[in-house]
């Protein structure tokens, strides 16, 4: 799991806010899965084009972000949904489907467009072998997680919580080899920030890009 931090800025987000105000909206139960039915009570925007601009914005955003591109090795976005939380909505504990629109979905994200301060209650909360972690955005943040984490949306119980939720297919579909490539990345940005483009550099982005060549789907 990965918070970034500026995936939209402060006029950014308000603009896409203000769109979303526009769009109508209806049960969310429509989009949830068999079993996840049952535990999901909030709102989501309904296919438009006004709802279409909003994601590609999204889209063009998150391809042009370094911090995500690293982590999430993105193919192609799955499927991108609106959802609204108010007045007691919540999410319960559920794992996202595997396979969304025909394809695979390696990483869940969620990007809030409302500020902490304008609701109560609302955590995003991912649970695992050891604990169950809450986490909470600010405007324009964003929080990347495995799809195949359990977790839930605790219930609304002030204002609202407006986000937009999204699942994405990755070049590589091992965490493992994500975090890898992930580190190396890190690791060869610091290198090159400090000493060019070094003989040290060379030889680490050639073992980051060989790994890359054996790890991506095809």
């Amino acid at each position: 799991m990965i918070v970034i931090g500026n995936v939209l800025d402060a006029y950014e987000t308000a603009a896409l806010r203000e769109a979303a105000e526009k769009l109508d909206y209806e049960d969310g139960k429509r989009t949830a899965g068999r079993y996840a039915r049952d535990v999901k009570s909030n709102l989501q925007a309904v296919a438009s084009p006004g709802l279409d601009a909003i994601f590609a914005k999204v889209r063009d955003k998150l391809n042009g972000n370094e911090v995500f591109r690293a982590a999430a090795r993105p193919k192609k976005f799955a499927r991108l949904l609106l959802s609204r939380y108010r007045g007691g909505m919540s999410y319960g504990t559920h794992v996202d489907d595997p396979v969304m629109n025909g394809s695979r979905t390696d990483l869940s994200f969620t990007l809030t467009l409302s500020d902490s301060g304008d609701y109560d209650g609302g955590d995003l909360v991912m649970e695992d072998a050891v604990e169950a972690r809450g986490v909470r955005l600010e405007a324009g943040e964003l929080v990347l997680y495995p799809t195949s984490a359990l977790h839930r949306v605790e219930p609304v119980t002030r204002g609202e919580r407006v986000a937009i939720v999204g699942w994405v297919t990755s070049w590589v579909r091992d965490p493992a080899r994500r975090d890898i490539l992930f580190d190396l990345d890190a690791a060869a940005k610091a290198i090159f920030d400090e000493h060019g483009k070094s003989p040290a550099f060379d030889r680490l982005f050639k073992a980051k890009a060989n790994l890359s060549r054996m790890w991506y789907d095809d």
